[in-house]
């Protein structure tokens, strides 16, 4: 009864908690703000990104392979699983096996003197091999909650693999892109570089001839020295690029190069007639973007680990057994005289602790208010970037159409401007104003086009739809889910 009362005690004065808020409590929109009608509800997720394009399957490749941000979180992911498996075995029965030898030599004044007939060994070797098992029987789940956290752990770990790899996969269609561009503007620069040098030496010799004033020469030299101009910033941004994807693939840049030159079509990387995808609703979208995955499964280790700290308030029962062998001759050893064995159950609980148990409850109802905080803000920053992308993707489609059509107009103005210099009919200013606004529409609406590309990316990176991608993208290692209940 003593012992009973004693126990008693302590389960009286257990300290309440609170768990985790439920990720339900976050209130989302019914549907995007920004869709807006123009959603192809037939068209999946990966045509966002250019695998038209040769190279950019190949690099992506060489990235899933050898980049350093993959092989880390995929360390993570194995650290995760080991610590999974370690909270489970905790659960099981508890084994371990030992063996000694000891060599003791005894004084016979250690009885305060034997009678001298009585003989004594002072020397003896004794010989024992044992097995020992214990088993926590978490009759409060201490355990089992304990284990749930490290579940939920290892999903987190899983989905941000899956991040990562979708940034990846965005980060190399970005400087695929980007590499793209700024080949084409470079051959229009190259382009326009020819076209002004070929003004150059026709002016020359109307200059000489005295069919033209010496301005005209100086105007078309101006119009050459632009095209140089022009040609160092964009060479400047394909450099990038291209480190850009050495950084990324973890390959050194001629093999970057390489894997460029072996599909030189600037047609993919600049695609712009690819429709939206299929958009699920917010709330399914929340389900698979991987860095809302984690935030939730983060949620509900942090709420498993409350549990399992409230769980500590409560009495361990725990069963124990001991099977031996003991034996004063090795010959002996293995002899049915020389078998001990014990069995007993054992309960201990906290009696006294002086506010440890109730303040490991507070620090994990902190750490889970602020999983909660974390979890909420990743489900409006998932939300913010659709909505941005979808706004944003409306956007650079006007603006490549538009650029489009004005490029049309620029090239006939051109070709205006020279008929009407050739009869005298205007000045070789608007022959040269002319070329140079064509030039400036020219290089913008290659850019236009790739930013048309670049906010597709933007919108897949934004949806996070991992299952869209091939199975070479994403292996099984990264298969990851809401934590279940």
């Amino acid at each position: 009864m003593a012992v009973v009362a004693a126990l008693t005690i302590p389960l009286a004065a257990c300290a309440t908690y609170q768990g985790a808020r439920a990720p339900s409590e976050v209130e989302i929109p019914d549907r995007f703000a920004l869709v807006a009608g123009a959603v192809d509800a037939e068209l999946p997720t990966e045509t966002l990104l250019p695998f038209e394009d040769a190279a950019y399957g190949a690099l992506l490749n060489d990235a899933l392979t050898g980049a350093p941000d993959l092989q880390a979180a995929l360390a993570r992911i194995d650290a995760a699983r080991a610590g999974a498996r370690g909270a489970g075995a905790a659960r099981l029965p508890n084994a371990t096996a030992g063996g000694s030898v000891t060599r003791e030599r005894t004084s016979a004044a250690t009885f305060g003197g034997l009678p001298a007939n009585i003989p004594f060994d002072t020397d003896r070797t004794i010989y024992s091999a044992s097995v020992d098992a214990s088993w926590d029987l978490d009759i409060f789940g201490r355990l089992r909650a304990s284990e749930r956290a490290a579940l939920a752990r290892l999903d987190a770990a899983r989905a941000d693999a899956a991040a990562v790899r979708i940034a990846l996969a965005a980060d190399i269609a970005r400087a695929v892109i980007a590499y793209r561009a700024a080949e084409a503007r470079l051959a229009v620069i190259e382009g326009d570089l020819a076209e002004a040098r070929d003004l150059v030496r026709l002016t020359d010799v109307r200059s000489r001839a005295g069919i033209a004033p010496g301005f005209d020469l100086v105007r078309a030299r101006s119009l050459e020295a632009d095209a140089l101009a022009r040609r160092g910033p964009v060479e400047t941004d394909r450099v990038s690029a291209l480190a850009t994807l050495a950084t990324l693939t973890a390959q050194p840049v001629p093999a970057v190069l390489e894997a460029l030159d072996a599909a030189p079509d600037d047609r993919t990387a600049l695609a712009v007639e690819i429709g939206l995808p299929g958009l699920a609703v917010p709330s399914i979208l929340l389900r698979q973007r991987p860095d809302v995955v984690a935030a939730e499964n983060r949620l509900a280790a942090a709420d498993a680990e409350i549990a399992a700290a409230a769980a500590a308030q409560f009495p361990s029962f725990s069963i124990s057994g001991v099977l031996g062998l003991i034996s004063l001759a090795f010959g002996d050893l293995f002899t049915d005289d020389a078998v001990v064995a014990s069995l007993g159950a054992s309960v201990s609980g906290p009696l006294l602790d002086f506010g440890r148990t109730a303040a490991e409850i507070d620090q994990r109802e902190a750490e889970a208010a602020e999983a909660f905080a974390d979890y909420r803000r990743q489900v409006f920053v998932a939300l913010g970037d659709v909505e941005r992308s979808l706004g944003s993707i409306a956007a650079a489609d006007d603006r490549a159409e538009a650029l489009g059509r004005q490029l049309v107009f620029d090239n006939d103005n051109v070709g205006l401007a020279a008929i009407r210099y050739r009869r005298g009919l205007a000045d070789f200013l608007t022959v040269i104003d002319a070329q140079r606004a064509a030039n400036t529409t020219r290089s913008a609406e290659i850019l236009a086009r790739a930013d048309r590309a670049l906010q597709r990316v933007a919108l897949f990176r934004a949806i996070g739809d991992a299952e869209a991608l091939p199975d070479r993208v994403f292996g099984p290692d990264i298969a990851y889910g809401a934590p279940s209940d």
